[in-house]
């Protein structure tokens, strides 16, 4: 088995605290709310969102994907920092084992730099290839702005 790191960076002109809460800590409420017609619901199958906890998304029936289970691996809200592993999916996975995802929150300026690290681990004998990646990269990338959007718009919400 092979592990495939992707890194990313997006900048945003809204305040990390704003951006971690609105991605990471009150997701299962405000993310259903910005796309529906992306993401149906968030529910935690397991704990409360803290450290050990398993959140499941539930996607549009327009989605290619029903839902995922990611397990909150690490947390701290004080650095704006998460870690999780996507730990199953309706989707088959002829390539690719789990996937390990870090994101960290860092004040720039007014706003924020999202600092996102993925791990592929990769079954073995199998190649993952630039281009399978960067779709689900691209999809991250729009939630991102959509999140941006709305909390620009609505500046109570998560503050």
């Amino acid at each position: 088995m092979g592990v495939m790191t992707y890194s990313l960076e997006i900048t945003s002109s809204i305040a990390p605290s704003r951006m971690f809460n609105a991605l990471v800590l009150e997701s299962h409420n405000v993310l259903p709310k910005i796309v529906p017609e992306g993401i149906k619901s968030v529910e935690f199958i397991k704990g409360d969102g803290g450290v050990g906890s398993i959140k499941k998304t539930n996607f549009a029936e327009s989605s290619h994907i029903k839902y995922t289970k990611h397990k909150v691996e690490a947390l701290d809200a004080v650095s704006f920092y998460c870690k999780y592993t996507m730990i199953e999916s309706d989707i088959k996975f002829d390539k690719i084992d789990f996937v390990v995802e870090e994101v960290k929150f860092v004040v720039a300026g007014s706003g924020c730099v999202c600092k996102m690290t993925s791990e592929y681990h990769v079954k073995e004998g199998c190649e993952l290839k630039e281009e399978d990646i960067k779709k689900g990269k691209d999809k991250a990338m729009g939630l991102y702005r959509a999140v941006e959007e709305y909390l620009v718009v609505n500046p109570d919400v998560c503050a």
